[in-house]
């Protein structure tokens, strides 16, 4: 049976390169938000500086699994970025989802849901 390493081992410099560098593509392209909190220099009290929440919240947003968008587009843009949701359908293009008001520029709104979102420690959905 052949390993990973032999068939590895089987090609060019340069082609093990191009594998070397897609598999750090792949690996960039799934973060956790504290992983993209602490890619950026950041610490939890800055970003919370940046929401109008105290830093235990940040903590609380980085920790959950289960988020508003409206908490995680602030967060991102606290960050500098801006949060985008594509669907994707096996053998079709990506389609970018628009029309959704918490992907919208809300301004100190959004920092509100963020702390009311992360006050009691719980769980919240919101189905539109």
């Amino acid at each position: 049976m052949t390993s990973l390493e032999d068939k590895l081992n089987e090609l060019s410099a340069e082609e093990r390169q191009q594998v070397e560098e897609r598999t750090q593509a792949l690996i960039a392209e799934e973060m956790s938000l504290r992983e993209l909190r602490d890619g950026l220099n950041q610490t939890q009290l800055t970003l919370a500086r940046r929401l109008g929440i105290k830093q235990e919240n940040v903590s609380r947003i980085e920790n959950r699994d289960d988020l508003l968008l409206s908490t995680l587009a602030r967060y991102v843009g606290a960050l500098g970025g801006k949060l985008s949701i594509v669907v994707e359908y096996p053998g079709r293009a990506p389609i970018k989802v628009t029309g959704i008001d918490a992907l919208e520029d809300k301004g100190t709104e959004a920092a509100s849901d963020a702390q009311d979102d992360t006050s009691t420690g719980q769980k919240s959905r919101q189905v539109a």
